[in-house]
């Protein structure tokens, strides 16, 4: 036996109940809302489904078939409400629900009611927020059985689509009497009327569009891709096409980990497309609500408690050890190392001269070392700690995965710019594992990237410059597979000194046996397998949240190098360079002129941790 199918007429009665009798802190919610709209030229109309489920003026029963009818015939009740807000627009103080009657009228009249359902839509755009009734489902779990219900999911945006007008409702003017005719657009292609439809017209006169009649919407196409951590094993990562519209665009960039929700629909082939599909239809999601799931640094928002916990923080005499090992606790030791991240999380101050020259102040860090030493772990780790991380593996990279492709876009045919991995990891950090695996040529892509910041592409007729303004963490082994001391430093690392000079920090992670260390790392390591969690500490770790915090507040603070310290950098600088000319093929580096830069970057991040408006004492250069 068949689900019976539900009275709209009833539930419209229900939703013009609700729209005009809920009220919220004393105050009719919607219905002020609605009439504060009416001299803004901007109306949106956000109908929270919560709303519906603490109403009192609607029974139990009444409740579950409106929310049901919301959540699973999500198209179809926007209608309904489109045509409610019309109707109490129309007469916002003559709206009685408890003698709402459907009136009977001739079939003339109707169209022109419903012509003017579509004029009031030229106003409002109504929006869905499901908030906690529905649960967030993986992009992966949206199947067949999804298609018109109202979905949640969690994604990352890979390519974002110009802002184009959209029309969704036509207005067609007869040439000869004058009569307008509306036509509401559902697809993407539409036939329009060729002759007049009134019975007043004897000439029957052709129709004409009328733009400045019709109604077009901010439209905006983007594709989101899963999440890296919710991927089985052995597939790859799912995509969805998510149209956006009205008030919801430009609110979403390349790289950006978002939440939305919106209703799935199927997307029908059209032209020559329809006749190799068959039955087969394409789907999209309708966005209702775009939420970002990551802030980034200059979005955080401190309370005062919160921002007294972190001065607190701050004044303790070891914060910053203790800011460093609550990076990755679970991994012991690599307390040098866990710094160095922490100074990268921070990153210098930019500066940018009068000529237009900018100096970066991202700060790139390369670990080298033998297998084992926890390298693959700390990079993952610091994805999840910053607002936008990128992470991605040598031997899975190209050098346009990297930086960026050309491709055709499936809704206009035009050749357009996507952005790689790079790219899409502009203000934040990409990770990049197996860096020795990389095959030369798609290394040599990434050297703009590190010191310009910058990718300058020309490619099929597209000559442009995009920003990549992102840190690079890099992990990768010796030549030897294991670092053999019988051979030089520079031999060990088999990479080119023009990259290695981009380098702010180059770390050598050594897998030395010790008695000592070896025992205490065997009992971490199975204390973390049999309990889940690492070993009491001799401090509190900082959470991951109240860390993101402190660095956000610490890059507000935009320290410069004092006259007094010039001196000390310069003569710094010059007695490395003389100790490497001594060392001669022994030394473990090659300092240029980039190395200087990394000492100012690094010294700006300590002071950045100090709150600190200058790099004040000898003690932020050398520690």
């Amino acid at each position: 036996m068949g689900v019976p199918d539900p009275d709209f007429r009833l539930q419209k009665q229900l939703l013009l109940r609700f729209i005009t009798n809920f009220t919220e802190g004393n105050q009719f919610k919607y219905l002020e809302k609605l009439h504060s709209y009416q001299e803004q030229e901007l109306k949106t109309v956000v109908i929270d489904l919560e709303d519906i489920a603490k109403s009192n003026d609607l029974s139990d029963e009444e409740k579950k078939n409106i929310l049901d009818g919301l959540l699973k015939n999500s198209k179809r009740y926007l209608q309904l409400l489109s045509e409610i807000i019309n109707e109490v627009r129309e007469s916002p103080s003559d709206v009685n629900t408890s003698n709402y009657r459907p009136q009977v009228a001739s079939e003339e009249s109707m169209q022109n009611k419903r012509f003017a359902t579509e004029i009031a839509r030229k106003q409002y755009q109504i929006l869905l927020n499901p908030g906690t009734l529905i649960k967030n489902e993986g992009l992966r779990n949206i199947r067949a059985s999804h298609i018109g219900h109202l979905v949640r999911f969690q994604a990352i945006c890979t390519s974002v689509g110009d802002v184009k007008p959209m029309m969704e409702v036509a207005c067609f003017m007869c040439d000869e009497c004058g009569y307008k005719i509306y036509k509401e657009i559902m697809q993407e292609n539409f036939t329009p009327d060729s002759e007049c439809p009134s019975r007043r017209c004897s000439m029957k006169g052709k129709l004409f569009l009328e733009t400045r009649e019709s109604k077009f919407v901010k439209y905006q196409e983007i594709k989101v891709q899963e999440l890296s951590e919710d991927v089985p094993v052995g597939r790859i990562p799912r995509s969805l096409q998510v149209q956006i519209k009205g008030a919801l665009t430009r609110c979403v960039g390349p790289g950006n980990v978002i939440e939305i929700s919106g209703i799935f629909l199927p997307k029908p082939f059209t032209g020559y497309k329809a006749m190799q599909a068959g039955l087969v239809t394409n789907t999209f999601i309708e966005a209702m609500r775009v939420q970002q799931s990551k802030i980034r640094y200059g979005d955080y928002s401190l309370s005062d408690a919160n921002l007294d916990r972190l001065k607190m923080y701050r004044n303790e005499p070891e914060f910053y050890s203790r800011l460093a090992k609550s990076i990755a606790p679970e991994i012991y030791g690599h307390l040098d190392v866990k710094k160095a991240l922490l100074l990268l999380l921070c990153g210098g101050v930019m500066r940018v001269l009068d000529d237009g020259v900018k100096v970066r102040g991202d700060i790139h860090i390369c670990l080298m070392g033998d297998p084992g030493v926890a390298k693959s772990q700390l990079l993952k780790h610091i994805v999840k700690i910053a607002p936008r991380g990128i992470f991605t593996t040598g031997r899975g990279s190209s050098g346009v995965g990297l930086t960026a492709f050309v491709q055709k876009d499936p809704l206009t045919g035009e050749m357009i710019l996507e952005g790689g991995a790079l790219v899409l990891a502009d203000n934040g950090i990409c990770c990049i594992d197996e860096f020795d695996k990389m095959d030369e040529s798609d290394r040599t892509a990434i050297h703009e990237v590190m010191e310009q910041q910058t990718v300058s592409i020309a490619k099929a007729g597209i000559t442009t410059t995009l920003n990549a303004r992102t840190a690079v963490l890099a992990a990768a082994n010796p030549a030897f597979g294991r670092y053999n001391t019988s051979f030089t430093p520079q031999e060990n690392m088999n990479l080119p000194a023009a990259l290695l000079s981009r380098f702010d920090l180059m770390w050598l992670l050594l897998d030395r046996p010790d008695s000592d260390s070896d025992t205490a790392l065997a009992h971490h390591v199975l204390h973390v397998h049999r309990e889940g969690m690492p070993p009491e500490l001799s401090f509190t770790p900082i959470s991951s949240t109240e860390l993101q915090s402190y660095i956000s507040y610490s890059r507000k603070f935009k320290p410069h190098i004092p006259i007094k310290l010039t001196d000390y950098i310069s003569g710094q600088y010059a007695e490395l360079r003389a100790e490497e000319k001594e060392a001669g093929e022994n030394s473990m580096g090659y300092s240029t002129a980039r190395t200087l830069l990394s000492i100012l970057r690094l010294s700006e991040a300590i002071a950045r941790l100090r709150w600190s408006d200058k790099v004040s004492t000898v003690l932020h250069v050398s520690c």
